[in-house]
């Protein structure tokens, strides 16, 4: 299958973790990333883990639907690729972000591909490396 760059779509773990655990932004991401290839680097299955534990340690009672929310993230079908450590290190130190938010910001310049994100600073990054904007 041919993807285009309008069909691929780098997706970070704030916006998986907004659709898979009923986040506010969850319907408008949904729509967003519907019929994309979503792509994301190595990282995404730990951020996600993360957020996982961070919910299940806030939210104990509500532990069987966490749990049940994070299994879908398997479901979802996103493609894991490598990064270029020592780019993603360059790209962090000029755009003043972290390198995991690089990691995501390096893939969508070097594929090239919309880019799916909540953080604020990961959107501005991406736009100031002269691409189009989207959230």
């Amino acid at each position: 299958m041919t993807v285009t760059s309008d069909d691929l779509v780098v997706v970070d773990a704030s916006a998986i973790a907004a659709v898979l655990f009923g986040e506010p932004q969850a319907d408008a991401i949904a729509a967003r990333l519907n019929g994309s290839h979503l792509v994301a680097p190595h990282l995404l299955p730990y951020e996600i883990s993360s957020v996982c534990l961070k919910k299940l340690t806030l939210y104990p009672r509500r532990r069987r639907s966490i749990l049940q929310a994070f299994v879908l993230y398997q479901a979802m079908g996103i493609e894991l690729l490598d990064v270029r450590p020592l780019d993603v290190v360059q790209l962090a130190r000029r755009r003043a972000i972290t390198t995991y938010d690089a990691a995501y910001l390096w893939l969508a310049k070097s594929l090239p591909a919309g880019l799916v994100t909540l953080d604020r600073k990961l959107v501005r990054a991406f736009a100031a490396s002269g691409r189009s904007r989207r959230r």
